[in-house]
C-alpha cells in the first residue's frame, strides 16, 4: 500500500472516531498533498509524499520554538501532538552510529577529499537515506567528519 493510500485510510479512521488532532493533521497533509498534484501534473510518489511529511514536521518544530520563545505553551502543545502524529508516518531517524556510518560510507562513495566536497557528500547521504536523517544535523556532522580528514 502507497504512503498516499495509508494516509487516506488513516484519514476515515480518524473522521469516524473523531480524532480532531489525526483528524485535522492528515486533512492538512491531504491538501498539501493535493497542491503538490497540482502544482507538479502528477500524482505523488512515495518519496514526494515524504517530503511533503518531513516540511510539514519543520514547519511544526519551527512553530514550537516559536511558541515557547514567546511563552505560550499551550500552543506549543497542540503544536507538538500534531508533530507526534505527523512522526508516525516518518522512517525511523538514524541513531547517531548509524549516521556516523553512512557519513563515511557517503564520503568514499563520493571520494571527498575536503569539506569542497561537503555538497556532494549531503547530496549522496540524503539521497541514500531519505526521510530517516535531519538536514541540519546531518551537516554539521558531515562538516565535521570533512574537517577531519
Amino acid at each position: 500500500m502507497s504512503l498516499a493510500a495509508k494516509l487516506d485510510e488513516d484519514y476515515i479512521v480518524a473522521y469516524k472516531s473523531k480524532d480532531s488532532v489525526r483528524l485535522g493533521v492528515l486533512r492538512l497533509l491531504k491538501t498539501a498533498l493535493k497542491n503538490f498534484q497540482v502544482e507538479h501534473l502528477r500524482a505523488p510518489t512515495d518519496d514526494d509524499v515524504l517530503d511533503v511529511i518531513a516540511r510539514q514536521c519543520k514547519q511544526r518544530q519551527d512553530s514550537i520554538e516559536q511558541y515557547r520563545a514567546a511563552n505560550r505553551p499551550e500552543l506549543a502543545e497542540k503544536e507538538a501532538a500534531e508533530l507526534n502524529v505527523l512522526r508516525q508516518y516518518m522512517p525511523t531517524p538514524l541513531t547517531g552510529e548509524e549516521l556516523t556510518a553512512a557519513i563515511a560510507e557517503a564520503v568514499r562513495s563520493v571520494n571527498a577529499a575536503s569539506l569542497k566536497d561537503m555538497g556532494r557528500v549531503m547530496q549522496a547521504l540524503m539521497g541514500a537515506h531519505k526521510g530517516r536523517v535531519d538536514g541540519k544535523d546531518a551537516s554539521e556532522a558531515v562538516k565535521a567528519a570533512l574537517q577531519a580528514l
